[in-house]
This record gives C-alpha cells, structure tokens and sequence, in this order.
C-alpha cells in the first residue's frame, strides 16, 4: 500500500491509502476525499481533478506531459505545481506523497 496525504487550503490533513498503479484521483475517489471532483473519470478531458504537489515531491511525481498541460490551463490558479491527480499513477517511490487541495474545488 502506498500513503497518500491531502491537505486542504485551511491545513487539515487527511492520509488515506492505495494500491501501486491506481492513479491519486482514484485514491481519492476510493476514500472520499473532498476535493477532487473527477468529473471526466481520469479520462483526461476535464481539469476537476487538478492539485497542487507539495515542493518536495514535484521531481519524484514528475511533469505534465503536453496533453495534461493543454488540460490544466482549464483548472482555475494553475502554477508550476499543478498536475490533474488522474495522470499520477502511485508506485512505491511516492510512499508519503503530499498533495494539496485548491480552494476552488472544496
């Protein structure tokens, strides 16, 4: 199992956890978090999954590719922490991953 954390625009904490291979959206999907809105279903063609990864995790989750980038100018205050959380399949190596919920979807 694989933890994950999302943390809200106010600070609350919330650590849930998932299987190696599903993707951050379906983890959070699984555990009812709020947040994360999925209305497309990780089919890539909306942006209501959009999160901001902490700092310390933006080199081991890595960078959008040109689809999810085209996709993440729809999400409202995107920055250079910004992935949809449908495009960001767990593995073993994001055992903690820090994920920050924006306000505008809460």
């Amino acid at each position: 199992m694989v933890e994950v954390t999302f943390v809200t625009h106010k600070g609350e904490k919330r650590t849930v956890e998932g299987h190696e291979g599903d993707s951050v959206m379906q983890v959070a999907l699984n555990n009812g978090v709020a947040g994360i809105l999925a209305d497309c279903g990780g089919a890539l063609s909306c942006a209501t999954c959009h999160v901001h990864i902490a700092p310390e995790w933006i080199e081991k989750v890595g960078r959008p590719g040109v689809e999810e980038e085209t996709m993440l100018e729809m999400a409202v205050d995107p920055d250079e922490t910004s992935r949809l959380s449908c495009q960001i399949p767990l593995t073993g190596a994001l055992n903690g991953l820090v994920i920050n919920l924006p306000a505008s979807q809460l």
